[in-house]
């Protein structure tokens, strides 16, 4: 997966602690019926590749979403504006590699890899991008 990608899927997949814990239960049931219809596996396959690759149904709030996860890691840097700090928050790799690939990904070509520069537009640009992909992305994470 890109690592747009998982930017994407930690945050348009992200469940607040109090809903998190009730699918986690109902979780094994699936897994074990599963695999009695194993011959129908091709068509379940088929849905669950669809939400990857698709916006998600319902507009995801990016900002209140990132306040959560920021709560859970007391405060979480300064995401708003620095794609390091977002990248952690989003348990992600925040090297200086990942961040390269990350550039080459959404054709941000500002300043020196690395630079205070490249780092600010790449963080405009995943806004911009998670936008695009359905998100609700407040004006104050766009700047």
């Amino acid at each position: 997966m890109s690592i747009f990608g998982s930017i994407m899927n930690k945050i348009f997949h992200h469940k607040p602690a109090a809903e998190g814990q009730a699918p986690a239960s109902q979780a094994p049931s699936p897994p074990q019926a599963q695999p009695a219809p194993q011959a129908s596996a091709p068509a379940p396959a088929t849905p669950a590749a669809a939400p990857a690759t698709a916006a998600p149904a319902q507009a995801v709030d990016v900002g209140r979403v990132l306040e959560e996860m920021a709560a859970m890691k007391d405060g979480g840097g300064n995401y708003r504006s620095s794609i390091v700090d977002l990248l952690k928050l989003l348990d992600l790799d925040s090297s200086l590699s990942a961040r390269k690939e990350l550039a080459g990904e959404l054709g941000v070509h500002a300043g020196a890899d690395g630079s205070a520069e490249q780092n600010i537009a790449l963080h405009k640009a995943v806004m911009a991008k998670l936008a695009e992909n359905g998100g609700i992305v407040p004006d104050s994470l766009r700047d």
